[in-house]
C-alpha cells in the first residue's frame, strides 16, 4: 500500500509554459481531491523563474526543480507528480533519479528520445505551424497559434488567448530559454529501469503535436497503464480537465 500517493500533487508544465497556464485545472483538481495538497512548480526559465536561464538537459532541469521544491518545504514526504509533455520528462527523470522523493507519477502527452523517431515526438504534421509560430513576432498571433496547436476545443480560444497573452507579457519566456528547453526535450534519453512506483500515462488519439504512439511505446517498454482520450489536443488538462481528473482519481483508488 502506498500511503502517500495522491496526498500532495506537484504539477509540472511543458515547453515554455508556466504554472498560470494550468488555468481552471488547479481548482478542478482541488475539488476532485479536497483533502490533498496541490502545488504547481515552474521549470527554470518560466513563471516565477522566467529571468533564470533554462538548462539544456532534462537532468539539469530536475536538479533545479528539486532544489526549489526542497527550499519550499515540499519534500517532507513523497509527492505525486503530474507532468505534461516536457514536464512529463522531468517527472520521469525525477522519479528515476530521486525515487525517495516520489510516491507516483501521472505523465500526460509525453515522449522519450530513443523510443520514437523525431518526426513522431514532434509530429511532422505540425512542422509548418510550429516553426511559423516560433518566428511570429506579434504576441497575440503567436499565443493564438500556440493555443490552436495544443488544443482542439475551439470554444475556449477567446478566453484563453487573452489569458495567455497576459501571462507572456508579465513573465516572458526568452527565445534562448525556449531554445534550451527544446534541446533538453529533443536529446532526453530515459534510463532503462522500470520505476518502482506507480505510473499512469494519459494521452489523446487526436494530439496534433506529439504522436499518440509515443505514449504507447512508453507503455509497452515498461508495462505501464495508458488511458487515451478520443478528441482532446496535446494539452489534455485544458481541453478536458474533468476527464484527466477522473482518470487520476480512478488510478489513485486502484493503487491504494
Amino acid at each position: 500500500m502506498n500511503n502517500t500517493l495522491g496526498k500532495h500533487w506537484v504539477l509540472l508544465r511543458g515547453l515554455a509554459r508556466e504554472s498560470a497556464h494550468w488555468g481552471d485545472f488547479v481548482p478542478l483538481l482541488q475539488s476532485t481531491f479536497p483533502e490533498a495538497k496541490i502545488t504547481t512548480l515552474d521549470l527554470p526559465g518560466t513563471g516565477r523563474y522566467f529571468r533564470d536561464p533554462s538548462p539544456f538537459t532534462v537532468p539539469a532541469i530536475v536538479k533545479i526543480v528539486r532544489k526549489n521544491a526542497f527550499n519550499q518545504g515540499l519534500l517532507d514526504q513523497p509527492v505525486t507528480l503530474l507532468g505534461l509533455s516536457l514536464g512529463g520528462m522531468v517527472a520521469w527523470e525525477w522519479l528515476q533519479t530521486y525515487p525517495a522523493d516520489i510516491g507516483g507519477a501521472v505523465l500526460l502527452s509525453t515522449s522519450f528520445g530513443g523510443l520514437n523517431p523525431f518526426y513522431e515526438r514532434l509530429s511532422w504534421r505540425c512542422y509548418d505551424k510550429f516553426f511559423a509560430l516560433v518566428r511570429e513576432r506579434d504576441l497575440q498571433k503567436r499565443e493564438l497559434a500556440i493555443l490552436q496547436l495544443l488544443n482542439n476545443n475551439r470554444a475556449l480560444d477567446g478566453k484563453l488567448v487573452s489569458e495567455w497573452v497576459a501571462i507572456q507579457k508579465d513573465r516572458p519566456v526568452s527565445p534562448k530559454n525556449l531554445f534550451n528547453q527544446l534541446v533538453a526535450a529533443a536529446i532526453y534519453r530515459p534510463g532503462s529501469n522500470k520505476p518502482d512506483k506507480p505510473v499512469l500515462l494519459l494521452n489523446s488519439a487526436a494530439d496534433r503535436m506529439v504522436d499518440p504512439s509515443c505514449s504507447e511505446t512508453i507503455r509497452d517498454k515498461w508495462q505501464l497503464e495508458l488511458r487515451t482520450h478520443s478528441w482532446a489536443g496535446h494539452d489534455l488538462t485544458t481541453d478536458d480537465g474533468e476527464w484527466v481528473a477522473t482518470q487520476m482519481q480512478d488510478w489513485l483508488m486502484s493503487n491504494q
